[in-house]
């Protein structure tokens, strides 16, 4: 076993959004820190998101205004930092005239809405002018709707830029690494036993304060989190369905209330697919197995579906792929609706260890700042009013990328820019031939396969395919028919000799099979 290592500041245990925030915010003020994670970056409820950088209109008609303020800044501030990666992403909600009133309050939040965010957008639409918006919406031309725009993003993208970010300002982040055991002295915590999953040795990391960032998984790790003062959770699942972008063809989201409980359900065009979303129901199953959808949710969202969409016959068959992820969400008590309970976060401490859950991807960087303060309590001769910095822009300024025989600020520069920053010109001259086109189906230019593979700390078949890139979700049968093509560009890249390539596609067919297929149960032709 290795001996502790001396002078790190922070240690970080949760490769998520919340984790990588945290991990960003904390190098940029001058601390020493590390970021583990004990399986992929981004593998819990980061990359299981429903893709939105939201304001919270919904947190408005609950009268949660400081809530929606802070995520309405945020988003503009997402926007504003990360073109190509954070998008803006316009809504449309039909009005079949059945309640004026709902009406009327939708679009006085909506003036709200924008006054937070310092913009001002037409929201009522005639009924021609909304159908030529939303042409696929099931009575659109009665009425009239209501549009507004809020933001989109790749969620396990955003999770390795803020990374990469804060490597840039001298933090380290590791995959596979797994927290064994609090090393604790004197009271206190002050550090911490890890183990690397993929050597299966140990060592022990001294750290001035460690942070638990583990979102749903936080009150969950065998009396590693103080239980004094800790929030109790409820661990709500959100499932979603993957479509081709052909068979619901969609210019804008649109948000619908569910016919059998009036709960809101969208569908958005998402990297070339159409994603819609999202259930919210208890998840009973324990966090030790990946979160999947069950048959009864998918049915949920497939009525609904075919419910607004009417004429374009839906059935089963047409899903790519299912995802599901839970959500770390505050148990209010009473346990009413999960939709109803709170998204805030909540931060907890003891000597020598602060905890965080709770909260949204929007918000990622007000959670961080928050948790630093309380690690400022706890290190006195740290300047804490560091803590209290301003916030600067997300990403350092970096240039569009150039490649021959395509035109500057095309969409494939934009989008390389966005996901992969100061790196975008080393990965278009890395690309092969033909590799800055798209992978058939997706947004997806092959050539992110290939630099993931080499620079992106890949040690699993799945973590390519579900977190560096997304073609596992936007693929029929997670990718398998493009599977020859990802094996010639990635594998010497990897390293890895045909026995190691045969056993990892092996297992991500199987886990795809299991975790983002169909579920078995009735079928609709």
């Amino acid at each position: 076993m290795t001996r502790p290592r001396s002078g790190l500041d922070l240690l970080v245990v949760g490769g998520g959004i919340t984790g990588a925030g945290i991990l960003l915010e904390a190098a940029r003020r001058g601390l020493k820190a590390l970021l583990v994670e004990q399986r992929d970056f981004a593998w819990g409820t980061s990359s299981r998101s429903s893709k939105l950088v939201h304001g919270g209109l919904r947190y408005l008609a609950e009268g949660r205004l400081r809530l929606t303020r802070e995520s309405v800044r945020e988003r503009e501030a997402l926007l504003r930092d990360a073109p190509g990666l954070v998008e803006p992403q316009g809504f449309a909600f039909p009005d079949a005239g059945g309640d004026p009133r709902r009406r009327r309050r939708l679009l006085a939040g909506l003036a709200v809405y924008d006054l937070l965010a310092g913009r001002r957008e037409r929201h009522w639409f005639d009924p021609a002018e909304f159908q030529m918006l939303a042409p696929n919406v099931r009575g659109a031309g009665q009425v009239g709707g209501v549009c507004y725009t809020d933001a989109r993003t790749d969620d396990a993208r955003l999770v390795l830029r803020v990374l990469d970010e804060a490597r840039r300002h001298g933090a380290e982040a590791r995959n596979y690494v797994a927290l064994g055991a609090l090393l604790r002295e004197g009271g206190r915590v002050r550090g911490a036993l890890l183990r690397d999953a993929r050597t299966g040795a140990a060592s022990e990391v001294a750290a001035r304060v460690v942070v638990n960032a583990t979102g749903a998984w936080a009150c969950a790790t065998g009396g590693q989190v103080p239980l004094d003062g800790a929030p109790r959770l409820r661990p709500l699942r959100g499932s979603h369905l993957v479509l081709p972008a052909w068979r619901l063809p969609l210019a804008q989201a649109v948000s619908l209330m569910h016919p059998a409980d009036g709960r809101p359900v969208f569908a958005f065009p998402w990297e070339g697919v159409t994603l819609a979303g999202t259930t919210d129901v208890d998840h009973r199953e324990g966090l030790a197995h990946e979160a999947r959808i069950t048959r009864a949710e998918f049915d949920y969202l497939m009525a609904a579906l075919r419910a607004q969409f009417p004429h374009l016959g839906l059935a089963d068959g047409d899903v790519l792929a299912t995802y599901a992820g839970v959500r770390p969400v505050l148990d209010g008590g009473s346990r009413g609706a999960p939709s109803r309970e709170n998204r805030e976060h909540v931060v907890w401490d003891e000597p020598g260890l602060v905890a965080v859950t709770g909260g949204k991807l929007t918000t990622f960087r007000v959670i961080a700042r928050d948790v630093l303060r309380r690690v400022a309590r706890q290190l006195p001769e740290w300047q804490g009013g560091r803590a209290e910095a301003a916030p600067c822009p997300l990403f350092a300024p970096s240039t569009q990328p150039s490649a021959p025989h395509v035109r500057p600020g095309a969409p494939v520069l934009q989008r390389l820019a966005g996901r992969h920053g100061h790196h975008a010109q080393a990965l278009v001259d890395a690309a092969g031939p033909g590799e800055l086109e798209a992978v058939p189906g997706t947004l997806t230019p092959w050539a992110e396969l290939r630099w993931a593979a080499r620079h992106e700390a890949v040690f699993h078949l799945e973590d390519l395919l579900l977190r560096r890139t997304r073609l596992g979700l936007q693929l029929a049968a997670g990718g398998a028919g493009q599977l020859a093509r990802i094996r010639a560009i990635c594998q010497p890249e990897l390293g890895w000799d045909d026995a190691r390539w045969a056993a990892e596609q092996e297992a991500y067919l199987a886990l795809w099979a299991a975790q983002h297929g169909i579920p078995a149960g009735s079928t609709h032709a």
